[in-house]
């Protein structure tokens, strides 16, 4: 299967013929990375990197897409015959997916021509930016539920098709362990749920017959919406008298609220349900919910056994998009390999210049201590005192002293065009991103007010941005 480079922003072709024609194509060195946690977070979570990548082994213009180029009076004869042509063929080392990641630090790198880099460019922060999105505010809800089971109902309310596909992949890596949607199981093997609506209750001349009738027919996966009409007045009633029925028969249900207070309405229907001895009943809740509100109700005690999360999930809810951006940061010329770096009169906003790779730091247990960016070719010492600078201020620092052990994280994911490194299923990518919000300290999941997590420069590289910064602006 082939995908189109046409899913690309205009001034990557007319940048990329500038450069044909000007015979520019020099070797280059690219860096993805992020300036902020979405949701006034204290972590993001790196998703897409498995999408990507079968896509730029596989990128081609077709005869269509040449075409079309050509149609448009733009482009010269001799650079729509490089197009047709065209392959990606560099390298790209990037971060395992599902990591955790935190804003300033390369999550991946790109190694080949000018011409390549940038017509990848589009593609790449449109893959890696909404799914990290997505997987950031699924985590972030797992993480306010505490572990319980959280399903992703958003597929009526994604961004069109693609974005549903997307958002139901990234919420399941970012914890979530089913989805409504249905093509989404299909595609990428993620489990799939759904129960009712309330239109099958309605459609029933009595709330008891559509409960009967959907127990019969589904008696291993009953799960009935109890507030069509009344919750507690006849939901849980009639939810009762069936689950009784269906006790008898050695099977449970699940009853699900859609509507209400959710904190007294789980109360007063855990109360009514134990009071039948039905015990082993769950309680499912939906209904416009939040990270926000999955933890009050969970610190309030509400008696809720599985999250049902649509709206603000699959859109990010109230931060639309992730903050990452692709910038030059080395350049051959002359057989030599020349550190660029991006000025700015935000100090936030000036890149950090050359070739780099992340080296994260572990307490006990594989806690993350802090994460230290240093140029490719250094390596921390092991067991010894590492200095961690500011990444803006150049005199701030301090001694990461007590950590238990460092791992390199950008990894080759392709070579020459070829991807060359285990794809992991995406239960395995869950699995990952489970794991890691358990070892990140509480103080950096904190829906208020979260901790910094700590990104910091080398000593060397810290050397070469400033010097450079002093060249740049003349200083």
């Amino acid at each position: 299967m082939y995908y189109t480079p046409l899913l690309t922003d205009f001034y990557e072709l007319t940048m990329a013929q500038g450069y044909f024609l000007k015979e520019k194509d020099s070797q280059v060195v690219f860096e993805m990375f992020f300036r902020r946690n979405p949701f006034n977070g204290g972590f993001s979570i790196f998703a897409g990197l498995g999408e990507l990548l079968p896509r730029l082994e596989n990128l081609r213009f077709r005869k269509k897409d040449i075409e079309f180029l050509h149609k448009h009076g733009t482009f010269r004869h001799e650079f729509l015959e490089y197009l047709s042509e065209y392959r990606f063929s560099g390298d790209l080392h990037a971060m395992d997916e599902g990591s955790l990641i935190f804003p300033g630090e390369p999550v991946l790198r790109v190694h080949t021509s000018m011409i390549e880099a940038q017509l990848i460019e589009s593609l790449l922060l449109n893959q890696i930016n909404f799914q990290s999105l997505i997987a950031t505010k699924a985590a972030r809800i797992y993480s306010a539920a505490d572990g319980d089971r959280v399903l992703e109902f958003g597929l009526r309310r994604a961004q069109g098709m693609d974005g549903a596909l997307s958002a139901s992949r990234a919420a399941c890596i970012g914890g979530c362990a089913a989805t409504s949607n249905t093509l989404a199981g299909q595609k990428y093997g993620i489990p799939v749920s759904g129960t009712m609506a309330h239109s099958w209750v309605m459609s029933f001349d009595s709330e008891l017959e559509a409960f009967r009738a959907y127990a019969e027919i589904y008696p291993e996966n009953t799960v009935l919406l109890i507030d069509t009409y009344n919750t507690l007045g006849s939901g849980i009633k009639n939810a009762i008298t069936v689950g009784r029925e269906l006790k008898a028969k050695g099977k449970k249900i699940g009853v699900r609220l859609d509507s209400g207070d959710l904190q007294y309405l789980s109360v007063k229907v855990r109360e009514a349900l134990n009071e039948a001895g039905l015990h082993d009943a769950f309680i499912c809740v939906s209904n416009d919910l939040t990270e926000e509100i999955v933890w009050q109700l969970k610190a309030n005690g509400a008696p809720i056994d599985v999250w049902g999360i649509g709206t603000h999930l699959v859109t990010g809810g109230n931060d639309s998009s992730f903050t990452g951006v692709y910038k030059l940061a080395a350049r051959w010329s002359q057989n030599t390999l020349i550190p660029v770096m991006k000025l700015s009169n935000n100090p936030e906003k000036i890149t950090n210049p050359g070739v780099k790779q992340v080296y994260r730091f572990y307490g006990p247990e594989k806690s993350p201590l802090g994460d230290l960016i240093c140029l490719e070719h250094e390596e921390p010492e092991h067991n010894s005192p590492v200095r961690f600078n500011h990444p803006t201020y150049k005199f701030n620092h301090f001694i990461m002293n007590d950590y238990h052990s460092r791992e390199a994280l950008l990894k080759k994911r392709i070579s020459k065009g070829r991807i060359c490194a285990e794809l992991p299923a995406l239960s395995e990518i869950r699995n990952s991103v489970i794991e890691g919000i358990q070892k990140l300290d509480t103080s950096y999941k904190r829906l208020l007010n979260p901790h910094l997590y700590k990104v910091s420069l080398s000593n060397e590289l810290r050397d070469l941005k400033f010097k450079l910064i002093d060249e740049l602006s003349g200083g």
